[in-house]
């Protein structure tokens, strides 16, 4: 079970940037930083690829509206990748069954990623870009220094992310009522681009 905290971690991390977690852990393993790596994520092809993705991301995370859109084409991308690093972890350790590591990393990515992106929603209802910028760069840091904690002390990292997503839980549903205007006026410009092309067709 040794396993499971840096599994539980990866999975948190995972739903708020898979690409940088992918990254990372290759990166940590292929300088030697630990042995928890397995080498399939350590390959020079897949470092290259998870990098020009983190960095796709860590631009257009930091663009209001665009970073909501962002978030709902990985609604599938984070729980799925925090579900295949979390089972490789496993396969590499050999200390806990593939797919019950694969759940838990994947749920918690879930979990994780639905936090962000309904954090998002509440912050896209004020025009400024200033909380997107902060939001975004604070979220990066956040991943990197928790992975690397985890490479020292999974255990303190995995209580750090597990408080984080707890308050990250409550956080959206004190921010709920933020989210449904945002929400609201997503669906009030669709229809209005929706008239605008069909006024058009009728004259």
């Amino acid at each position: 079970m040794s396993v499971l905290p840096l599994i539980f971690t990866a999975g948190w991390a995972s739903g708020i940037n898979a690409y940088a977690v992918v990254f990372l852990l290759g990166l940590f393993g292929r300088v030697g930083f630990t042995d928890a790596v397995p080498p399939g994520l350590q390959r020079t092809d897949v470092l290259i690829a998870a990098g020009v993705l983190f960095l796709i991301e860590a631009f257009a995370d930091k663009i209001p509206y665009l970073d909501s859109f962002w978030d709902a084409l990985h609604t599938v991308v984070r729980p799925a990748s925090g579900a295949v690093v979390a089972g490789l972890l496993a396969g590499q350790s050999d200390s806990l069954p593939t797919m019950f590591a694969a759940a838990v990393g994947g749920t918690t990515a879930l979990l994780s990623h639905l936090v962000k992106a309904g954090t998002r929603m509440a912050i896209n209802t004020s025009p400024e870009p200033i909380t997107n910028i902060a939001m975004s760069t604070a979220e990066d840091l956040g991943v990197g220094a928790i992975l690397g904690l985890a490479m020292v002390a999974p255990v303190l990292a995995a209580s750090i992310a597990g408080i984080a997503l707890l308050i990250g839980l409550v956080v959206v549903y004190l921010c709920f009522s933020r989210i449904r205007r945002y929400l609201r006026r997503r669906r009030e410009r669709r229809e209005e681009r929706r008239a605008s092309r069909l006024t058009p067709a009728l004259e």
